[in-house]
């Protein structure tokens, strides 16, 4: 099939795009689970770094990837295209044991969506995260039974040595692929939430609460504010520095 140089220019570099926002990303969470670098906690770096890499690229390219393949369903041309100033915001932000993990995000061109378009399109990003996260959950609850759900949370610092580095991986993986799924079901443009409620309130405010319902059973009511709060100033950030582009 016969593609244009616009097209040309959106695909030529996606992999490598994909791929320095997915170390870079996965970096990141590393210095966030090691507990920053003001803590000393960088010699836990070499055994936390696969951990989050497995975790992202399941939870962060998965979902960026479901954004293009339904977009492409509905005729648009879509690539994912890293932002550098997004990922010096992305590792200079976790050097201080914060995240605003802003590494790029799916480009799509179009101009024939309709508003269900728009919001399928959206709506598959935090899908994918929701699929990671079953899979997952049920991969760790018949392989360490009920009592891995307790201590998920337990990635963080150095309680992590005490369990099984496979307990590990899969913790890791719900934390990411669940806190993905939150921060993009913000309504704040351009997120995807965005979107979704444009489209249908119904389908946003189901997603929304079966997230929080989630996220309840992982951790506690004031951790939980706490990320709601923090992830929506985020959210306002990343939609300052990708204002102009048009994103999923």
């Amino acid at each position: 099939m016969a593609i244009n140089i616009r097209e040309h220019d959106l695909f030529k570099n996606e992999v490598k795009d994909m791929v320095i926002a997915d170390l870079a990303l996965s970096f990141a969470f590393t210095v966030i689970f090691s507990g920053g670098i003001g803590t000393g906690a960088l010699r836990f770096f070499i055994y936390f770094f696969p951990m989050s890499l497995i975790a992202v690229s399941l939870s962060f390219i998965l979902h960026e990837y479901m954004h293009k393949r339904v977009a492409q369903k509905y005729g648009a041309i879509a690539a994912f295209k890293k932002s550098d100033i997004g990922i010096l915001i992305t590792l200079l932000s976790s050097a201080f044991g914060i995240l605003i993990g802003i590494p790029g995000a799916t480009v799509i061109y179009t101009s024939t969506f309709t508003r269900k378009e728009e919001g399928l399109v959206s709506l598959a990003g935090p899908l994918t995260n929701f699929a990671v996260f079953a899979v997952f959950f049920t991969i760790g609850y018949a392989t360490f039974g009920s009592s891995f759900t307790s201590n998920i949370l337990d990635t963080f610092g150095s309680a992590v040595l005490q369990l099984p580095y496979l307990q590990n991986i899969i913790n890791m993986t719900l934390l990411i692929s669940i806190i993905l799924a939150f921060f993009n079901m913000l309504p704040v443009y351009p997120l995807d939430g965005s979107k979704v409620f444009r489209w249908n309130r119904g389908v946003f405010a189901a997603v929304i609460v079966a997230i929080f319902v989630i996220l309840l059973f992982i951790m506690p009511i004031y951790a939980l504010l706490y990320s709601f709060i923090f992830m929506l100033i985020i959210s306002l950030f990343f939609a300052f520095v990708y204002r102009n582009i048009r994103i999923f």
